[in-house]
């Protein structure tokens, strides 16, 4: 009986946290301005929110935050890193449609049952909605709004503008922002001239860029590195 009534509470809270996610999703859907997207399709932003708050957090440490950041477009960059990013980041890219809702299922019961922070896998539209406009915060309702600004972004803007704003806006480094920036400053070239080897080494390094970079030793990354190669390999790039 008492197991019963446990599972009552439990089934009741989780239907009540996604109706109010649900709630929370049509009202930001529809209070979020499309401009600011709409605009993305022919003008390269110059500035983002994980780049002010680096800067921020520069200036709260008395650092010197120097942002360094050259655009490429999307049909100069490397074939080869192309490729090794779509590999090591998001497998699905052309095809899914901005998020894994299967994903964030699990996550919404992770969340209720478990208290584990929402998460979902990260996909590329993702991470560069955070990029833009949100911050690298582990609350929920930041989690939710990323999933709606992805949702824009995929109905707004084509996959080919979507991965050229990622190339040229992603961090890879202290100030370092973009492939073409991270290709100069690690390998002395530009982004399209990169070799396979150098261009996997950049992939890897996206998920920890502050602590991991084309010439790090570490053996996490060097796992890394390898594990990406052969999915690489497995791919048939």
């Amino acid at each position: 009986m008492f197991n019963k009534y446990l599972e009552f509470i439990k089934n009741n809270k989780l239907k009540s946290i996604i109706i109010f996610i649900g709630l929370f999703i049509i009202y930001e859907y529809l209070s979020l301005p499309n401009n600011s997207i709409i605009l993305l399709r022919t003008k390269n932003p110059t500035t983002t929110a994980l780049m002010e708050i680096r800067k921020d957090e520069a200036e709260k440490s008395y650092k010197k935050f120097v942002k360094r950041n050259k655009w490429i477009p999307l049909k100069n960059v490397s074939v080869y890193l192309k490729n090794a990013i779509i590999v090591a980041e998001d497998g699905t890219f052309y095809r899914h449609e901005g998020v894994d809702w299967y994903e964030i299922e699990e996550s919404i019961e992770a969340y209720v049952e478990r208290d584990k922070p929402l998460r979902g896998a990260s996909t590329i539209t993702q991470q560069l909605a955070k990029n833009l406009y949100l911050s690298p915060s582990k609350n929920p309702l930041r989690k939710i709004k990323e999933w709606i600004i992805t949702i824009r972004i995929e109905k707004l803007l084509s996959k080919k503008r979507i991965l050229e704003l990622y190339v040229n806006l992603i961090e890879w480094g202290n100030g370092i922002y973009g492939a073409e920036e991270a290709s100069r400053i690690y390998f002395g070239k530009s982004a399209s001239q990169l070799t396979r080897e150098e261009a996997i080494r950049l992939a890897a390094a996206i998920p920890n860029p502050l602590r991991m970079n084309p010439h790090s030793t570490s053996k996490g990354y060097i796992r890394r590195v390898a594990r990406l190669t052969q999915k690489m390999e497995r791919a048939e790039y």
